[in-house]
């Protein structure tokens, strides 16, 4: 199989850009070994949607990484726009924060088929396409536009919401009937498979067996894949990053402090002022604890010229200097808070570092960070994971300290429990988590998706092109295009 991986967001592995948990950062040392191509945005933008598309490539391990300029003209309401103020918002279940124009609309459309055309440079008579996430509900309805046949599938890697939620997200329905023409979709729990079937049973009235979905254009099977990490590699990752400078002096500050981590982007969906609250409560609550344990929180930025991370922005940094205000001595800052991100490199070594880990997001598709916590804490003597309920990671990692990280005064005792957990307990709990990321590797759920991507695109070998028109109200970029002569098809071919 000749693998062709599509994502919005990409990476290099020997780029400068910070890696914290996610898509890019897990996709990275599968696709190197794999020998597939890697294909999204170069972070950068050209004039004209219709002008061909145009790719710089590079080796990527064993195969290649391929970076497109996208439309400008379309870019913001693209990305800016519907997939992060209305999708983003919607996924993460909170409507309330939707903000789109019926022009972010179509913009996300234009790239998504501007995507599909670049694509078609890379298809072989053995090509397989795996498209990533919210970014491209679209884009396999535009391949089969385009008359590709290949075996198309598409993973998830945000929750998908009640039906009522999605909904709310303006043009809901054509956008879930283009996804039906993926031969195969993938989520991270059950429960985002039950709420995408329950949409289609109820406002599509497809008939549903199983996990396929019947179709006028074939078979549309919907799975559950949690994503995961390679766990012995980022352990001794960890272990080796304990000498990194930054690491080494974190430690050395702490003059025998206890560290309690926190690593997220900056975003709403990942309960960040909850969390602060709720440290704030254990310490004024337990004032022998002050002095004793300090929480280093890394909020790396992101779309910040969405209004809601503006805002997020600024109450967060205001409730961290009121903490520290109120709490902090001349010697001592309870609340250490930067705002960058840092390469996996420094933060295996950091939560290496930590007494205990907070992951409590809100709400959260998997939530990697996770699970780099747990593979890189030190055997003998293991970190406490306290995880919010509301993240797919919880499903796995069931004898992590759960928490629901609505309940500010419920979090505030569990992480004073975590810190106060016995070398034996701590020594169970994380075996048991690590014997399950062992188990369910990032590698197996490559291996496993591909599988059920075969097998699904078999049951459907027989079913011609899919005849889907795009909305009437929305003018699509149309016809046929290859990518730009720079492009190193020696890399490639």
């Amino acid at each position: 199989m000749n693998l062709v991986v599509v994502s919005n967001r990409v990476a290099r592995a020997s780029g400068n850009e910070p890696m914290t948990g996610g898509l890019a950062a897990a996709l990275l040392p599968v696709v190197e070994k794999s020998g597939a191509i890697w294909v999204g945005s170069s972070g950068r933008v050209r004039d004209g949607v219709h002008r061909e598309p145009f790719a710089e490539i590079e080796p990527l391990g064993a195969g290649a990484l391929a970076m497109l300029d996208l439309p400008a003209a379309h870019y913001g309401g693209y990305y800016e726009g519907f997939a992060n103020s209305a999708l983003w918002p919607a996924l993460h279940s909170r409507p309330d924060l939707i903000r789109v124009s019926h022009d972010d609309y179509r913009s996300y459309r234009e790239v998504n088929a501007f995507m599909a055309r670049a694509l078609l440079r890379f298809r072989k008579p053995d090509t397989a396409f795996w498209i990533q996430d919210y970014h491209f509900l679209a884009l396999g309805a535009e391949l089969r536009q385009l008359g590709v046949q290949h075996p198309i599938g598409f993973f998830l890697h945000t929750p998908w919401p009640s039906r009522a939620t999605i909904g709310c997200v303006p043009h809901h329905r054509e956008l879930i009937e283009a996804m039906l023409t993926y031969d195969l979709i993938g989520f991270q729990t059950e429960e985002d498979r039950r709420n995408f079937l329950g949409y289609v049973e109820s406002e599509l009235g497809l008939k549903i067996d199983g996990s396929e979905v019947s179709t006028t254009h074939g078979t549309a099977r919907c799975e559950v894949f949690a994503i995961s990490i390679d766990a012995d590699a980022f352990a001794q990752q960890a272990q080796k990053a304990m000498t990194h400078p930054e690491v080494s002096r974190l430690r050395k500050s702490l003059n025998g402090e206890k560290l309690v981590i926190g690593v997220d982007r900056l975003d709403y969906s990942k309960g960040l002022i909850n969390r602060v609250k709720a440290f704030d409560k254990m310490l004024t609550d337990r004032p022998a604890l002050q002095r004793v344990v300090s929480l280093l929180q890394i909020a790396t930025p992101s779309r910040g010229t969405i209004e809601a991370y503006g805002n997020l922005q600024g109450d967060l940094a205001k409730l961290v200097s009121d903490v520290n205000g109120r709490l902090g001595e001349v010697d001592w800052t309870p609340i250490r808070y930067l705002n960058k991100g840092y390469r996996q490199s420094v933060l295996a070594g950091l939560y290496r570092s930590a007494h205990v880990g907070l992951v409590t997001p809100l709400q959260d598709g998997m939530n990697l960070v996770a699970k780099e916590y747990v593979a890189a804490q030190n055997p003998l003597d293991p970190g406490v994971l306290v995880l919010s309920k509301f993240a797919g990671a919880a499903n796995e990692l069931d004898t992590a300290l759960q928490v629901n990280p609505h309940d500010i005064e419920g979090m505030s005792r569990v992480i004073a429990t975590a810190l106060a957990m016995p070398l034996t307990e701590r020594r169970l709990r994380w075996e048991a988590m690590m014997a399950k990321l062992r188990d369910n590797s990032i590698r197996r759920w490559f291996a496993d998706f591909l599988a059920a991507l075969d097998q699904a695109h078999t049951a459907n070998r027989s079913v011609g092109p899919i005849p889907l028109a795009p909305p009437p109200s929305i003018m699509m970029a149309g016809g046929r295009s290859r990518l730009a002569p720079r492009a190193a098809g020696a890399v490639l071919q």
